[in-house]
């Protein structure tokens, strides 16, 4: 009679110390554990083969986007009960060998390794890309960008809907995605006072959207700024069907390369996330040198919560390696203070966390809802890879584990007037 799953969840069990929250089924057909739970499939034994080998949150990803590991049920409700599994015991491998000096918990690795088969270690996915040494220069953040947003825009046409924003949706008065994202848009050009004939440079400019909009809506002219090829391929052909060539110019390019400034407007939406901590002043600096006096930069930033130790940060393993290489978040205050370093006046933050987890758990239905094509765009590990970032990452703005913020700043002239008018959360354009 099959008892695979009956075993493993005994082992678990025995390992964490705790009962086992969720359904196990196994490669042998057996099923144990409570019922009604969303159930942990092992496909195979080399799932637990990569779970023995890699403990913690890089082993479960690597299971997952190998389709070695699957999930029947509320995925969400899922996420949140495997995320508490991976932390009963402490972070990953370190974790694993504080709680091994138990008798018990030897027994039950033992007892997993002889269930897991060939003690070989499986290769990783194939989608998963190596951390670099030398982070942020010029080379290496193209390679990472383009590991990101060179997926496909048909995929990216599936995932963000007719949008195509790739950022924090704002909620407050929409039905849909696409009405939600074009109030975001909105909202930025109205903080950054847009009116005709000002010039704008939206840095990380995706597929367009931002740019076409401002200069759609306020007569604005835009440079756009990428470093990716498909996505500035997109771009200019959007840009070209709205018969906005006139206006709007996109252009594969570093922002450290622009040189045509003084610009009267500066938007930075979900880019600065790939900056690095290391370069994040530069990237203030640069961009406070590209503005007029007077001009203002708006920053749309996800932001962790800070630590009591800040030297122990470390970038998330999964998503490092799947999804934003070389990607790191600071918290709200760094980000504030390295602003004012580099000779900016922070006017306003607004926080956006609800308003994410929203537009996360949209993608995620719009991903499911053509999951068959979505995997002929691309491949079964890259739709999964998307699947579980986006899913877990609104579970984790719900959570406060993560925010989203944007910060107004202002390169105030001499002598001292910000030019933004006394009640600024009016935000009339062209105060």
């Amino acid at each position: 009679m099959p008892d695979a799953a009956l075993r493993l969840k005994s082992l678990f069990e025995q390992l964490l110390g705790t009962p086992v929250p969720v359904r196990i089924r196994a490669w042998d057909g057996s099923e144990a554990g409570p019922p009604g739970a969303p159930a942990l499939v092992l496909r195979n034994r080399r799932a637990l083969r990569r779970l023995l080998w890699k403990p913690g949150e890089l082993g479960l990803a690597r299971a997952w986007v190998a389709g070695d590991l699957g999930v029947e049920g509320d995925l969400y409700a899922a996420l949140e009960v495997m995320a508490g599994l991976v932390w009963e015991r402490g972070e990953g491998a370190k974790g694993l060998r504080e709680a091994l000096r138990d008798p018990g918990v030897r027994a039950a690795v033992r007892g997993l390794v002889r269930m897991g088969g060939p003690p070989l270690p499986p290769a990783p996915p194939r989608e998963e890309v190596r951390r670099r040494r030398h982070l942020h220069t010029k080379r290496s953040d193209r390679r990472a960008i383009s590991h990101h947003y060179d997926v496909g825009n048909d995929f990216y046409e599936i995932v963000l809907g007719p949008s195509m924003v790739y950022s924090c949706a704002y909620w407050e008065e929409a039905g849909t995605l696409e009405e939600a994202q074009r109030d975001k848009l909105d909202l930025v050009c109205r903080k950054l006072a847009l009116k005709p004939g000002l010039r704008l440079l939206d840095v990380g400019c995706g597929w367009g959207s931002m740019a076409i909009h401002a200069a759609r809506e306020y007569g604005v002219f835009v440079v756009g700024v990428t470093l990716s090829q498909e996505q500035a391929a997109y771009a200019r052909k959007r840009v070209a069907d709205e018969g906005l060539t006139d206006r709007v110019e996109i252009r594969v390019q570093d922002y450290r390369d622009v040189t045509d400034g003084p610009y009267d407007a500066i938007s930075s939406i979900g880019m600065a996330e790939h900056v690095g901590a290391d370069r994040y002043l530069e990237y203030a600096r640069v961009l406070h040198a590209l503005l007029k006096p007077g001009g203002r930069l708006l920053n749309h930033q996800i932001a962790r919560r800070p630590q009591m130790d800040e030297s122990a940060y470390s970038v998330d393993e999964f998503i490092d390696a799947y999804v934003f290489p070389d990607g790191e978040l600071a918290p709200l205050g760094t980000t504030v203070m390295q602003l004012e370093r580099a000779g900016f006046e922070v006017r306003d933050v607004e926080a956006l966390r609800e308003h994410y987890a929203l537009t996360l758990r949209r993608w995620v239905a719009n991903l499911e809802a053509q999951w068959v094509r979505a995997i002929r765009l691309t491949s079964p590990g890259r739709a999964r890879v998307w699947r579980l970032y986006m899913a877990a990452s609104a579970l984790a703005f719900e959570r406060n584990r993560i925010g989203v913020n944007q910060v107004l700043a202002v390169r105030t002239p001499e002598p001292g007037t910000s030019g933004l008018p006394l009640r600024a959360r009016t935000w009339n354009p062209g105060t």
